[in-house]
């Protein structure tokens, strides 16, 4: 069997790592930046923090902020009729994924111009050339877009979310700097930090890990189980943001490469037809379809017991497994993450039709266990 692995060609990491921007644009020999990024990280002054470098080193950019939190089509056509007025020659993506993806999107399609129509992306999309090259900066420490290959769009006409998977759009640079995550709401910084748990989870079991995955994302979950709290509750922790903005790397390092599972076939029509943030939907449902899941991985649960701390001498598999479901669950309520979908407008005459659309969804087959339409429906309904 022939595994492979595709990461960024540097990645920088640490509070304060965005002073390096300017040495990298001078090394890449580019010139302009079209700074992609969301309206909140500009009000909130998050964007202002990189943006006051490239005004330091005389670098010129053009904003554009037309993002929203689980971006469309129609924001990523938008951004590539911006780019091609900018005069700009690179892409500086400056927010979580939101920003990032669509800056992938963006750059794929600028240099791949025969997919312009955005949803021919979906999937494997055989494009030839590389994206525009892209500067990564995350706002936040969940989704690892600045290292991964795939990027998920919404097609707004069919309420779908799009998974795209392509090595080309890998950003060429990414900059994990935690001091740009201080001012994450608590909300926000909990389910983004949930978020990158699903992925260490979901990349530890789903069918396509092996071992170099596995030790990635068994680092991940012991690193999210030691900080995700307190930068919860002390968003100024220097130790603990940066722990975050590392181990939600690392597991993006990881999940990017060999795929995820129905977790996330079932969190994507929840955000393409409800809006409900990402990370939300993947933090409800996750300890839920980890109990589902539990007797095709026994082993790797065992190492999730004791990637957080909750294992004990003389378990046994199933009990270990059990512990880590709970520890999973303890963690999310802990954090405040709704135990619900009701508490988020969801109703039982929806399930059907996110159903439906969560057996299509790319993630689902990499699903340990088998999974059916009906199988995800009474899933769904657990989690009502």
């Amino acid at each position: 069997m022939i595994n492979r692995f595709v990461l960024n060609e540097v990645s920088y990491f640490g509070p304060g790592a965005r002073e390096v921007l300017p040495q990298e644009i001078k090394r890449l020999g580019l010139k302009k930046a079209f700074v992609s990024t969301d309206k909140d990280l500009i009000k909130f002054g998050v964007a202002d923090k990189v943006l006051t470098v490239l005004d330091k080193a005389g670098i010129p950019y053009t904003v554009f902020s037309d993002i929203k939190p689980n971006p469309t089509v129609s924001n990523v056509n938008a951004g590539v009729k911006a780019f091609a007025e900018s005069g700009a020659d690179f892409i500086l993506a400056i927010g979580g994924g939101s920003s990032i993806d669509t800056s992938k999107a963006i750059g794929i399609i600028t240099n791949n111009p025969e997919f312009s129509d955005v949803v021919s992306l979906e999937g494997v999309a055989p494009t030839k050339k590389k994206s525009v090259p892209i500067i990564a900066l995350p706002t936040t420490a969940g989704t690892a877009a600045e290292v991964t290959i795939n990027y998920v769009i919404t097609d707004e006409v069919n309420e779908k979310k799009m998974v795209c998977v392509d090595p080309n759009d890998i950003p060429a640079i990414a900059i994990v700097d935690a001091e740009l995550m201080y001012t994450l709401p608590k909300g926000l910084t909990a389910s983004t930090g949930l978020d990158a748990l699903t992925h260490a989870i979901e990349g530890l079991i789903t069918k396509g890990a092996w071992e170099m995955s596995d030790m990635f994302e068994i680092k991940a979950i012991e690193m999210i189980t030691r900080y995700l709290e307190t930068a919860v509750f002390e968003p100024t922790n220097a130790e603990a943001r940066n722990g975050m903005a590392v181990a939600q790397y690392i597991a993006g390092m990881a999940f990017s490469n060999v795929g995820l599972g129905v977790v996330h076939g079932m969190a994507h029509p929840l955000g393409a037809i409800f809006d409900i943030p990402h990370g939300v939907a993947n933090a409800l449902l996750l300890p839920i379809i980890m109990e589902f899941n539990a007797p095709a991985a026994l082993d790797k649960y065992t190492e999730i017991a004791k990637a957080m701390n909750v294992y004990k001498e003389g378990m046994s598999k199933e009990e270990a497994a059990r512990a880590a479901v709970d520890a999973v669950r303890a963690l999310s309520v802990k954090v405040g993450i709704p135990q619900h979908l009701s508490e988020l407008g969801i109703k039982e005459s929806d399930l059907d039709k996110l159903a439906t659309a969560a057996i299509a969804d790319v993630c689902t087959p990499g699903n340990p266990r088998e999974v059916t339409k009906e199988i995800i429906l009474d899933l769904y309904k657990k989690a009502l």
